[in-house]
C-alpha cells in the first residue's frame, strides 16, 4: 500500500491544479448546501408554530386557510366541544382568525409583492405564548392598528414601527408593534384586529380558520369524527404540525428541486475538472508511476493511491466549500409560499447532516472523476514510463 503522505506531497506540489479542482468542486458543494439549507429553513419556518395538541379547522375543500370560510355560529359550535381544552374563565383555549392578502409596495423601489394579513383576536397571545412584543406595543381592538413580524419589517413600505400603510383603499393602518415569534412563519405576517381584518376583506362575521388545543394529544380522533360528523359544521380537522407540513411542502419542493438541479450541472462541470487534473498528473508523473511499479507496488495499489488522491481533493473542495456555506447563516431571503403567494422571509439554516451530506457528495465527486484517471494510471507500461 503507498502511503497517503505520497498523495498529498503530490498535492501540495502541484499548487495551481490543486487549488482550480478543489476551487470548483467548493463551488459545486456550496451550492449543494446552500439549496439544502435554504429548502431546511423552509420547511423547520414553516412548522415551527406547529404543536400536537393543537387543531386547525377549516372549510371542508379548502387547502389554505384564504380559500376557507367559517361563520361565527360554526365556531362556536366547535370550541363548545368537551374534547378541549379549559382556560381559568371556562372559555375553550382556542382561537379564529381572518387570512387575506394584500399587495405591498417593496420598501427597496423594486415592485409589488403581496404581504399576508391575519385578522386575531385579543386572545391570541394567550393561545399563543411564543408570541411577543419585542418593540411598541400591542394593537387595540377595533382600531386602526397592526402589529408585524420582525422579518418582514421594513421590506415593505410603511412596515415598520410607526409608519403607516393601507389594507383597504383609503383607510391606512399604523404599525404600533414589532412582534417576534421564535423564528415561525408568523414573523412575516401583519396582524390587526380581527374586525378591522373583516372590514378590510368584506368578510363579516367570517374567520378562515380555527384553532384549538385538545385536553390531551390521544384524543384528536374523537374530535375529529365529532367535528366532521356533524353535517353542519361542514369543516375538516388537522393537528397543526400535519397543517403546516402541507403548507410548506410545495415551496420547499421547488427550491430544493430548483437548486439540485443547478448543483447536478454544476457537479458534472467540477468533475470533468478533477478528471482532466487527475489525468495531467497521470500524464506528469508517468516516471514517478514507473518507480513505484519497479519498486514492487502492484497496479491495485496504484489504483487505491491515485482514487485516494482523487478523493482528498475533493474533501479538500468539499470542506471549503461547506465552510463558505455557513457564512449564509447570516443572510435572509425571501419567496412567495405558493399555498398564499404571499412573499415569506426565510433565512439559510445548516444542520450537522446537511454539512456531512455536502461532503459525502464532494467525496462522490471526487471518486467518479478520479476513477477513470487512476485506471490509467495502473496501466501503466513500467518500461515506457521509466524512460520517460
Amino acid at each position: 500500500m503507498i502511503p497517503i503522505s505520497y498523495n498529498l506531497r503530490s498535492l501540495a506540489v502541484r499548487k495551481t491544479t490543486t487549488a482550480a479542482a478543489a476551487g470548483g468542486i467548493a463551488l459545486v458543494v456550496f451550492v449543494f448546501a446552500s439549496v439544502r439549507m435554504a429548502a431546511n429553513s423552509v420547511e423547520r419556518t414553516l412548522g415551527r408554530a406547529g404543536s400536537p395538541d393543537v387543531v386547525v379547522l377549516m372549510r371542508d375543500g379548502s387547502d389554505a386557510e384564504m380559500s376557507s370560510s367559517i361563520d361565527e355560529p360554526s365556531v362556536s359550535l366547535v370550541l363548545a366541544s368537551p374534547e378541549l381544552s379549559r382556560r381559568g374563565n371556562g372559555a375553550a383555549d382556542g382561537t379564529s382568525e381572518l387570512v387575506g392578502v394584500i399587495a405591498g409596495d417593496k420598501s427597496d423601489g423594486n415592485g409589488v409583492s403581496n404581504l399576508t394579513v391575519r385578522g386575531v383576536r385579543d386572545d391570541v397571545y394567550d393561545f399563543r405564548p411564543s408570541v411577543r412584543i419585542v418593540e411598541g406595543r400591542r394593537a387595540r381592538p377595533g382600531a386602526d392598528e397592526v402589529v408585524v413580524g420582525k422579518a418582514i419589517r421594513g421590506r415593505f413600505r410603511g412596515v415598520d414601527l410607526g409608519g403607516s400603510f393601507e389594507i383597504r383603499r383609503n383607510r391606512p393602518v399604523t404599525v404600533v408593534g414589532i412582534f417576534e415569534a421564535d423564528g415561525s412563519s408568523y414573523e412575516s405576517e401583519v396582524w390587526a384586529d380581527l374586525d378591522t381584518a373583516r372590514a378590510a376583506f368584506g368578510r363579516s362575521a367570517i374567520v378562515s380558520s380555527v384553532r384549538a388545543r385538545l385536553r390531551s394529544v390521544d384524543r384528536f380522533e374523537s374530535f375529529r369524527r365529532s367535528i366532521e360528523g356533524d353535517r353542519r359544521l361542514d369543516l375538516t380537522v388537522q393537528r397543526e404540525p400535519e397543517f403546516l407540513r402541507k403548507q410548506s411542502e410545495n415551496t420547499a419542493t421547488f427550491v430544493m428541486g430548483m437548486g439540485v438541479l443547478i448543483a447536478i450541472f454544476f457537479s458534472f462541470a467540477a468533475m470533468i475538472g478533477a478528471m482532466i487534473t487527475m489525468h495531467a498528473a497521470v500524464a506528469n508523473r508517468s516516471r514517478e508511476i514507473g518507480t513505484l511499479r519497479a519498486m514492487g507496488f502492484p497496479r491495485s495499489a496504484i489504483l487505491i493511491s491515485f482514487v485516494i488522491e482523487a478523493v482528498l481533493l475533493a474533501l479538500l473542495g468539499g470542506v471549503i466549500g461547506a465552510l463558505a456555506s455557513l457564512a449564509l447563516g447570516f443572510v435572509h431571503f425571501s419567496i412567495l409560499n405558493f399555498q398564499t403567494w404571499s412573499e415569506m422571509v426565510f433565512s439559510f439554516e445548516p444542520t450537522p447532516g446537511i454539512i456531512l451530506g455536502s461532503l459525502v457528495f464532494a467525496v462522490v465527486m471526487g471518486l467518479v472523476g478520479g476513477l477513470v484517471p487512476a485506471v490509467r494510471a495502473s496501466r501503466v507500461d513500467v518500461l515506457r514510463a521509466l524512460r520517460g
